[in-house]
């Protein structure tokens, strides 16, 4: 079990490496690029004074300046664990000075509760077993925990998402997985490297336990025609945990 983990994190490390110097030019406008989910979330996280956020699986860390511009005053940092992607981060000056670390989210080298707030834009989908990513998200996150990341039950044909969500719930989606990727759960894409299918709310139960409040909100292009929403009708997925408001300053 740990070599079939083991290979394809190897393998989708190896890509990051090898397509580093594009990486920036080859997913402009995803994840924490992406306008339209900073705009939903930058004046949510002013409102509850966060005041230092992580966010993990920063690539180049070239969204932590926008985060950093969105939220002032507050500290702002990534981690990231490909090396040629940090590297490629600090030649570029993509990160504007921000702290960039080399780390992985399955083992966060932060102590409990270190940041107010703690996020990842679509890094879950290529991690073998997100619920370990997100365990040491919600260690280490004080009050907010922020997932933006795909959402399979929102993708293909209607028929086809429903049928994703009846096998989900009776608990044969990754037998069904098993089968359709023959044997390794993970397919191969020359723009983005190793991904699995994933959705946000594979880990909704794990973040709840933690959570008082969950706010979900939709990303990318999306059709509200169904009362699912936005389970059924949103390829991705904007959730935001908060554990408490955070007291105004004093």
């Amino acid at each position: 079990m740990a070599s079939s983990i083991k290979f394809p994190v190897l393998a989708q490390r190896r890509y990051y490496t090898q397509t580093a110097a594009r990486y920036d030019q080859m997913h402009a406008g995803e994840a924490a690029g992406d306008e339209d989910c900073l705009q939903l979330l930058l004046p949510l996280l002013r409102s509850l004074q966060v005041k230092s956020v992580l966010d993990v699986g920063s690539a180049t860390g070239r969204g932590l300046p926008k985060l950093a511009y969105g939220l002032p005053g507050a500290t702002v940092c990534g981690i990231e664990p490909v090396a040629a992607l940090v590297a490629q981060g600090m030649a570029t000056g993509e990160t504007r000075g921000l702290p960039l670390f080399l780390a992985s989210g399955d083992a966060l080298p932060f102590q409990d509760g270190s940041f107010d707030a703690v996020c990842e834009f679509g890094i879950l989908h290529h991690v073998p077993d997100p619920s370990m990513v997100v365990a040491e998200m919600l260690r280490v996150a004080r009050n907010v925990v922020i997932l933006a990341d795909a959402n399979r039950f929102g993708q293909g044909p209607i028929a086809m998402r429903v049928v994703k969500l009846l096998l989900h719930k009776l608990g044969l989606w990754n037998v069904c997985d098993y089968l359709r990727t023959k044997g390794k759960h993970y397919q191969i894409s020359e723009g983005d490297g190793i991904f699995y299918s994933y959705s946000v709310y594979d880990n909704y139960d794990q973040v709840r336990a933690w959570a008082e409040r969950i706010f979900l909100f939709s990303t990318g292009n999306t059709r509200c025609w169904s009362w699912f929403h936005p389970l059924l009708t949103s390829h991705g997925i904007l959730l935001v945990a908060i554990r408490k408001k955070l007291d105004p300053p004093r």
